[in-house]
C-alpha cells in the first residue's frame, strides 16, 4: 500500500495517465495539461512546491471506501493532548505517526515489506482514532455536517422515514469489536451501509457519541420523530397485541390433547 501510495503521488503530481498495457508494462501517456504545466515550471525549476504534493491524510481520505472520514487538521493532531492513551494502544505508533504527518521516518535499519504493512495498518488505526475524537470537536462536527447535509452517507431505508439522511456510529468506543452502522435520526436506529465496500471501516473511527453530538451543538437539525409507523392487518383488520400468544397457546394445547388420545 505504501509503494502504491507514493507511487501514485508521483505519477498524479506529474500529469501522467499511467494504464497497464499488454505483458503487464506500464502505458503513461502525458495529459495536454500537463505539457502546458511543465512548459511554465521548467522556468522556475523542477522541484515541485510542497502544495502540489498530496498528503497521506488528503490520500488516505480519497480512498474508494474511505468517504465516511473528514480531514483532520494537522494542527489538531501534532497537539500531544489530543492524542491522549493511543499510544498504548496502537502499535508502532511513532512510525505511524510521522507517516500520517509526512515525516520523514527514523533511520533505524531496513525494514522489509511486512514491516511496512504493519506500519501501513498502524498508520489507518491510528489516523481512525484520531479521527473519532476530532469530529466530536467544533470544526470537525462542521466538516461532518457538510457531509452529512451532501447525503454522503446515505438515506434511511425505512418507508416511514421518508429517505431521512443518515450519519455514521459506532456501536462500541473499542476498535476491533463491530463494523460502522449508520444512524438514522428519525426512526432513531442504526442499518448496515447498503454498500460492501463500507462493511471494512471499524465503528471505533466513528464513535459512540458523533450523531448526539452533532445534534447537541445543532438541534435545529434534528428532524422530529416519524409519526407513523407500520400497523399489521389481517382482511384489513388490525391484529392485537395477544393475538399471536393466544395462537401459541392454542396450538400448545391441540398437540397436549391429541398426544393424550393416541
Amino acid at each position: 500500500v505504501g509503494c502504491s501510495y507514493a507511487l501514485g503521488k508521483n505519477i498524479e503530481s506529474s500529469g501522467i495517465n499511467a494504464e497497464y498495457g499488454e505483458d503487464d508494462l506500464i502505458v503513461a501517456t502525458i495529459s495536454p495539461q500537463s505539457t502546458a504545466s511543465s512548459k511554465s515550471s521548467t522556468s522556475s525549476g523542477t522541484d515541485m512546491s510542497s502544495s502540489e504534493e498530496v498528503s497521506w491524510i488528503n490520500w488516505f481520505c480519497g480512498l474508494r471506501g474511505n468517504e465516511y472520514f473528514c480531514e483532520v487538521d494537522e494542527d489538531y493532531i501534532q497537539d500531544k493532548f489530543n492524542l491522549t492513551g493511543l499510544q498504548e494502544m496502537i502499535p508502532h505508533y511513532k512510525k505511524a505517526l510521522d507517516m500520517i504527518l509526512d515525516l520523514e521516518p527514523d533511520e533505524d535499519g531496513d525494514e522489509g515489506q511486512g514491516q511496512s504493512d504493519l506500519v501501513e495498518q498502524a498508520a489507518e488505526m491510528l489516523y481512525g482514532m484520531i479521527h473519532a475524537r476530532y469530529i466530536l470537536t467544533n470544526r470537525g462536527i462542521a466538516l461532518m455536517l457538510e457531509k452529512y447535509q451532501n447525503s454522503e452517507f446515505g438515506t434511511c431505508i425505512r418507508v416511514f422515514c421518508e429517505n431521512q439522511l443518515m450519519m455514521p456510529i459506532g456501536l462500541s468506543d473499542n476498535p476491533g469489536e463491530s463494523m460502522v452502522k449508520l444512524y438514522c435520526p428519525k426512526c432513531q436506529d442504526v442499518y448496515i451501509p447498503k454498500s460492501s465496500r463500507y462493511h471494512h471501516i471499524d465503528g471505533a473511527y466513528f464513535g459512540t457519541s458523533f450523531p448526539h453530538m452533532l445534534f447537541m451543538v445543532h438541534p435545529e437539525y434534528r428532524p422530529k420523530p416519524s409519526p407513523s409507523s407500520f400497523v399489521p392487518r389481517l382482511y384489513g383488520f388490525k391484529i392485537h397485541a395477544l393475538a399471536y400468544q393466544l395462537q401459541v397457546e392454542a396450538s400448545v394445547h391441540w398437540k397436549e390433547s391429541r398426544s393424550k388420545r393416541i
